[in-house]
């Protein structure tokens, strides 16, 4: 008998125009309110205009502990006793980040994993509230947030079941501005968050059902949401894919491609997505020529769910064709070069997302596939 535990945000308001309840879910936990934004908080006036005592806090590019440090104090000297992220998945995680400094004090490093203490977060953050503007992460419903430590050249992960949004308000119509490459690195790290956990040994039906549905939503709108950015329904059926992904993955695990998405991410800077859509395919491959046949049938599932056809290649093409449409560039181009595939790949195989996978990898497993995703 399978058995599994399920957690998510408290209520999920998804379709075009929730954007609306802000207001109403920010009055319900409190009345100061401390919102985390993108670089421009002006994108969004009309929406902060609803939340007249709020404070902004602009979140540039991925959030680094000195970001986070000084969102935390943002928000005390504002009083605030609730935290938005009005953002993409980097500001999500940072405003999680800064919900739980606020109330359990100290610094990000006594909590972060790997490189941190790794203290539990003992007081519960204060309240947050999601609202993304991109589809790809699923921050909006996990319940932890990742930053990158410069120092360590790394991105680490706090996490809680108090960093689960109080309420998670996803709009398609808050991405339709976003660029292309934006939306072929986040909504193709999104399909990737359905696949890992849909492969995973770890996989419970629950998180079955929404992996299958994640992914058929991929197939439907993400090719059409990058061709046609003003197409709300593709845009709809992206959001829902990074929506299903995000309680995919926080009630299930993942797999190597995340594995080499954090520490890789830190040391060279790229974003996240376009890490993970760049390794996915040799990932793919590694574990189809390693893994058992239920993992083969899984795969070979998956390339039903894309395409129609019950064939783990049929998976392989998609993926090879998609990328190429979409334009997502080698592991090269983002920066990796030679020098840095043993330590990123040493790092990779001790990443608690490679826990997930479904077939063990060794470092020189690791430096096999960065070196196939060049």
């Amino acid at each position: 008998m399978t058995s599994f535990t399920f957690a998510t945000a408290g209520r999920i308001s998804f379709g075009a125009g929730s954007r609306r309840e802000l207001p109403g879910a920010v009055a319900g936990p409190g009345s100061r309110a401390f919102v985390c934004t993108g670089s421009d908080p002006t994108r969004h006036a009309d929406l902060l205009a609803g939340l007249p005592d709020a404070a902004t806090f602009a979140i540039r590019g991925e959030p680094t502990m000195d970001v986070v440090r000084a969102g935390a104090q943002a928000a005390r000297e504002h009083g605030a006793d609730v935290v938005v992220g009005l953002g993409g998945g980097a500001v999500l995680d940072a405003a999680k980040i800064i919900a739980a400094l606020v109330t359990n004090g100290g610094d990000p490093l006594d909590y972060a994993e790997v490189i941190g203490a790794g203290r539990p977060l003992a007081v519960p953050c204060l309240p947050f509230v999601a609202v993304p503007t991109t589809a790809g992460t699923g921050s909006e419903v996990t319940a932890n947030g990742v930053v990158t430590s410069t120092e360590h050249r790394v991105k680490v992960s706090l996490r809680s079941p108090s960093m689960l949004a109080r309420v998670a308000i996803v709009d398609p119509e808050l991405t339709l501005g976003c660029p292309p490459a934006v939306t072929a690195h986040a909504g193709l790290d999104a399909l990737v968050q359905c696949i890992e956990p849909f492969v995973s040994p770890f996989a419970n039906p629950l998180v079955d059902g929404f992996c299958r549905e994640g992914i058929r939503r991929a197939a439907s709108g993400l090719r059409r949401a990058y061709d046609d950015g003003s197409d709300l329904v593709a845009r709809a059926d992206v959001s829902l894919c990074s929506l299903l992904s995000g309680l995919a993955l926080a009630n299930g695990k993942l797999g190597a491609a995340h594995g080499i998405a954090g520490p890789l991410g830190g040391y060279i800077g790229a974003p996240h997505g376009a890490i993970t859509a760049s390794v996915m395919a040799a990932v793919c491959e590694f574990n189809l020529a390693h893994g058992d046949e239920h993992t083969r049938d899984r795969y070979a599932e998956v390339g039903e769910l894309l395409t129609g056809n019950r064939d783990a290649n049929a998976l392989l093409d998609w993926w090879n064709e998609t990328i190429a449409e979409l334009g997502v560039e080698g592991l090269a181009a983002l920066g990796l070069t030679e020098d840095g595939i043993e330590p990123v790949a040493e790092a990779a195989a001790k990443a608690s997302s490679t826990k997930g996978n479904p077939v063990p990898v060794s470092p020189a497993d690791f430096a096999a596939i960065l070196r196939r995703s060049l």
